[in-house]
């Protein structure tokens, strides 16, 4: 062997120890999925909830509460436009039809290969995936996106931190490689990393100024999207519009997607504003989350009388949910789970679900309510199995008693409730004195101040705040302005909140995001609770390292039931299904996907239809 050759030899040698990906090679794939087999074989024509066919043009006018102040998508401070992921693109792009996007396909990336063990994933660019400049997406774009990434915000730092490495490992080649094996989720999360262009990022913008990726800006950024940014307002209404030449328009994951010319955001800060904005065709379709207006707002609406207008419900077969009202763990008032039960027993949903929700609403019963993955009953099985790993600590009630929400509904049911809550905070060390509340040993009353940003919530909480004042517990209601309030969310100065907590059917390393004693102090994070237990991080463990999907839904069934056990929060209501009203300018596919509305994805322009609006 001459040295040339040895030289290449070790070189090689190196190269493979540096480069796992290289010293097992896996298999390449056109898909990921958490659970199984992707549905849609390698050359795929699209997917099967959309129509190839849709016309395209037109515009659509969808609406947002608050105000904007940057286009930058990363930074965790500012309020970043709505919309801004149209112009954007990850290295994979998911189906709508497939366990709540649990499977995705390739997109900037044209295929991907991972370990057996999940210790490491590669993907390999699309040598067509070009900037909206003509650039073309380098390996050096992906590995600068994720280091700024996780440099600029310490949300994606947490949610990468198994993440050790991304290397160029090939021409078009990206390889991640983690710390920890077998978690199914890091490689497929690391395909919906969003890519940003090193080159114009680091560049200057038209006046010659160096352009900052650390800093908030309104100079429209560089994508390679569907979508660009147009005309906008600051703060008030910004207009994405196509972008003619979009490298992957034939890409089978976008077949029959992105049909609209233009799609804007209008802007406003006040809900009852935005609701008359609909009515007075300001913008098109609108997500009610209002019982009251659902079942009041639309009447006399002489749109919705002629049939300009549709009210629809689209069942919500795609997330689990968690609404509560939120005590601040962090605040010793609220440490004693006695005292956050005793609260609970003062909240009568089934009043006010009668009185002022029009009977619309269901109690919460799980963390994951309304998906196969929220518990009932008693523990069997694998659920089971896992549960006695934490026998002795975890509440004992796990095992034998099926959790229910307290039920009231009539003055008798809640002066029972309200009898035990004055027994709860007596063992938390409270008594009532002279129709007060007060600490046995201090002598300071029990108050607390409820948080929010709209007068909205007053319905739902004054209601509370009357029945609490019956054990001598005095709730403030105070209302800030939505930056302010954000503001204080992000730094946890609250005593109590309402928050809702959106779940996927496919959970994983997020749930230290929500629950984890690793962000209960990280400002910013949403464990508003401050929830910090080594059980219930132990749990999450188990929910993440699930091997099948049978392990997984035992295990999320599991770490359901010890948070519901352990009465972090005070469970409210949710509804089971999408209340969409929306202007009948517009057509869709003849099914839809199963676990997605989808809109304005895989809809479009209806110019018949759009003739008979005035």
């Amino acid at each position: 062997m001459n040295l040339v050759t040895r030289c290449l030899a070790v070189f090689t040698a190196l190269f493979v120890l540096m480069h796992p990906a290289i010293a097992d090679e896996g298999e390449w794939t056109h898909a990921t999925s958490l659970t199984g087999t992707p549905k849609y074989p390698a050359g795929f024509p699209h997917f099967d909830y959309v129509n190839p066919k849709a016309p395209k043009g037109g515009l659509v006018r969808l609406s947002s509460t608050g105000s904007f102040d940057t286009f930058n998508p990363i930074l965790p401070r500012g309020e970043v436009a709505d919309g801004i992921g149209l112009i954007f693109e990850g290295l994979m792009a998911p189906s709508f039809d497939e366990l709540n996007i649990s499977a995705d396909y390739g997109l900037l990336a044209e295929a991907t290969k991972h370990a057996d063990d999940d210790s490491w994933v590669s993907f390999r660019l699309n040598p067509d995936a070009k900037w909206h400049d003509g650039m073309p997406v380098t390996i050096e774009d992906v590995i600068w996106s994720f280091e700024k990434a996780i440099e600029l915000n310490p949300q994606q730092k947490f949610y990468y931190a198994n993440v050790i490495s991304a290397k160029k490992t090939g021409e078009r080649e990206v390889t991640f490689a983690f710390d920890v094996k077998n978690n199914r989720e890091l490689p497929h999360i690391m395909g919906q990393l969003t890519i940003l262009p090193k080159h114009w990022w680091e560049g200057k913008d038209a006046n010659g100024k160096q352009r900052d990726i650390k800093r908030g800006t309104l100079e429209p950024p560089l994508g390679s999207g569907p979508y660009r940014i147009g005309k906008f307002r600051a703060g008030r209404s910004v207009t994405f519009e196509q972008v003619e030449d979009h490298w992957a328009k034939n890409l089978n994951v976008n077949i029959g997607q992105n049909n609209f010319d233009a799609i804007r955001y209008e802007y406003y800060r006040d809900s009852t504003v935005l609701l008359q904005g609909f009515k007075a065709d300001q913008y098109d379709y609108r997500r009610e989350n209002s019982a009251k207006n659902w079942a009041t707002g639309y009447k006399n609406f002489p749109a919705l009388e002629k049939g300009h207008v549709k009210l629809i419900e689209f069942p919500d077969k795609a997330s689990g949910v968690m609404q509560a009202f939120v005590p601040n763990l962090r605040k010793d008032k609220f440490k004693d789970a006695n005292v956050r039960r005793a609260l609970g027993l003062a909240y009568d949903f089934e009043t006010l679900n009668r009185t002022v929700f029009f009977g619309q609403y269901l109690r919460v019963p799980s963390y994951f309510a309304g998906t196969e993955l929220a518990s009932t009953g008693l523990p069997q099985g694998k659920e089971l199995e896992i549960l006695e790993k934490f026998r002795g600590k975890i509440p004992d009630s796990v095992f034998t008693t099926p959790y229910e929400n307290p039920i009231s509904g009539d003055n008798k049911q809640l002066r029972a409730n309200l009898k035990k809550a004055v027994g709860l905070m007596k063992q938390a060390g409270w008594v009532l004195k002279g129709g007060k509340m007060v600490h046995a040993e201090t002598g300071k009353p029990f108050e607390f101040e409820y948080l929010d940003h709209s007068q909205n919530g007053e319905r739902s909480v004054l209601p509370w705040k009357k029945n609490l004042a019956r054990i001598g517990i005095t709730l403030n209601y105070r209302v800030v302005d939505t930056s302010q309030y954000i503001n204080r969310l992000r730094s946890f100065e609250f005593d109590m909140v309402t928050f809702v907590w959106g779940q996927s059917l496919s959970p994983g390393n997020e749930q230290r995001n929500y629950w984890g004693s690793s962000s209960a102090d990280r400002a910013g994070s949403r464990n508003f609770a401050g929830i910090s237990d080594p059980t219930i991080d132990a749990l999450i463990d188990e929910v993440i390292f699930a091997g099948d999907r049978d392990s997984l839904v035992a295990a999320t069934q599991a770490l359901d039931r010890v948070l519901l056990w352990s009465d972090f929060v005070i469970p409210q209501f949710y509804y089971p299904f999408d209340r969409i009203a929306m202007w009948d300018r517009f057509g869709r596919p003849e099914k839809l996907p199963e676990y997605n509305v989808a809109f304005p994805t895989v809809w479009w322009f209806d110019t018949e239809k759009a003739k008979n609006i005035p």
